[in-house]
């Protein structure tokens, strides 16, 4: 039973992998026949990679259908953001200038930077994750360290419903940077500030981008 969770949880990693890549975008449907074979798996396995990537909201099951990669709604949106606003406002709150969060925040904005300088749009959305998953570190507390990055699993979806993920996580680097300059100086309320203006727009931007992308019914 441990060796069949074990090659479950590999196989949902493979694959959470892939639909953050853009492998798999939102609304697709994942073929149990075709994944089984690419993935060198059982069926049983797979299904049970299903089930765990199903409970991080990442893939929903539709009767006699199959599974789908979830397409996020406007309101899942709205919801993401409610929580990320508390958790990160903790962690700017929490932080001071040599808090190891601060200095992962800081390595993870400068690799942004790298990345967007040479055209590597991919890492530079991956480094804007590691960026705010880092400021919740501050926060001496695994279970909220799990609930972000389980919230940022799924906000991967969310990037992925944007005409151009990688320009969305571009606009962004600059209003990171002044972020982490902010705490640098000790100045919390204005990390604050700054931060409450970036989850705004960044969620009327996905917002946007949810409301446009949903089905017609």
């Amino acid at each position: 039973m441990t060796r069949s969770l074990g090659g479950a949880e590999s196989t949902a990693a493979r694959l959470r992998t892939a639909i953050a890549g853009g492998h798999h975008l939102p609304g697709a449907q994942l073929s149990e026949e075709r994944l089984s074979d690419e993935l060198g798996v059982s069926r049983n396995t797979l299904r049970e990679a299903f089930r765990l990537l199903a409970q991080e909201r990442l893939v929903e099951h539709v009767f006699h259908r199959g599974v789908f990669v979830r397409r996020l709604t406007a309101e899942d949106v709205r919801d993401l953001y409610a929580a990320r606003r508390v958790l990160e406002t903790a962690g700017v709150r929490a932080c001071s200038p040599e808090s190891p969060a601060l200095s992962d925040a800081v390595t993870a904005v400068d690799a942004a930077q790298a990345a967007a300088a040479a055209g590597r749009w991919a890492e530079v959305g991956t480094a804007d994750i590691r960026f705010h998953a880092a400021l919740v570190r501050a926060v001496p507390s695994e279970r909220l360290h799990g609930l972000m990055d389980s919230l940022l699993a799924e906000m991967r979806l969310a990037f992925l419903s944007t005409d151009d993920p990688a320009a969305f996580h571009a606009d962004f680097v600059e209003r990171n940077r002044a972020i982490v300059a902010a705490l640098l100086d000790g100045d919390r309320d204005t990390a604050a500030s700054l931060l409450g203006d970036y989850l705004d727009d960044a969620e009327r931007t996905l917002v946007t981008a949810a409301t446009a992308g949903a089905p017609r019914t």
